[in-house]
């Protein structure tokens, strides 16, 4: 069964890192968490909560601490100072489920990490080094992946500009370059929804933001079956679908 590991909503949100103005609505935004969770499970998975972190402004984007690989996690070093103390409750909650290794040096958020088959294209971002893609190379390359790593336009990471979804590359073409990712179908975003490359597929679910409904319908016309997500608060604090979810599978 697949599992959705994810973690609650800090009371200190507000204080968020973020590029984004306007202030974050906590309470709204514990609502549309709780409504995420919601979809998750709806789509089958199992959604396990790591524990909380309620210091941590930025605790609930799970996803800039860990890489889930098959039976394997890497725990990453994530680019802004405040969030470094975060990792060990995540490797903590990840323990049971997973080979844990950790990246030892430079810094590397999971948000600027694309997986596609067993290829790791990792965004060089203000918040991701080349010194910390250097590390990721050398832990991943015996466990069969390769890393390449992608200059990232706009956006916070490289996710917030780009996912890939059976095969197909969702992204933003101001913030993209297509050259980078080798024999992959794309779908540019609708015009003025920047954000609209941000997908996440959840079995047979693919959960899209509402504020790009264009592109979810683009992506219902491939035959995606579409779960639209009202994420306007966590869009503030300059995230996305991924962001809150690390999504392994096991076995049973």
């Amino acid at each position: 069964m697949s599992i959705a590991f994810t973690r609650a909503v800090s009371p200190r949100l507000a204080k968020c890192e973020t590029t984004q103005a306007g202030r974050v609505d906590v309470e709204r935004a514990v609502a549309q968490h709780a409504a995420y969770e919601k979809a998750l499970t709806g789509a089958g998975l199992e959604v396990r909560r790591l524990p909380s972190l309620d210091d941590f402004p930025d605790g609930v984007f799970v996803e800039d601490t860990a890489l889930l690989l098959g039976e394997h996690a890497v725990i990453l070093r994530p680019g802004a100072a405040s969030r470094a103390e975060e990792t060990d409750s995540t490797a903590s909650g990840l323990a049971e489920y997973f080979t844990l290794h950790r990246l030892g040096a430079g810094h590397v958020d999971g948000g600027d990490v694309l997986r596609i088959g067993q290829t790791l294209y990792v965004g060089i971002s203000t918040r991701t080094d080349l010194a910390g893609i250097s590390a990721l190379d050398g832990l991943v390359a015996p466990l069969g992946y390769r890393v390449v790593p992608v200059p990232v336009a706009g956006g916070l990471h490289l996710k917030s500009a780009a996912t890939c979804v059976s095969g197909l590359l969702v992204h933003n073409p101001a913030w993209t370059v297509t050259a980078h990712f080798a024999d992959v179908d794309a779908l540019a975003v609708a015009p003025g929804e920047a954000y609209g490359g941000n997908v996440l597929l959840a079995g047979d679910t693919l959960l899209a933001a509402a504020d790009s409904p264009r592109t979810a319908e683009a992506l219902a016309a491939r035959g995606f079956n579409i779960v639209s997500l009202d994420i306007s608060e966590m869009r503030k604090a300059d995230a996305a679908l991924t962001c809150m979810s690390l999504i392994g599978d096991e076995e049973g």
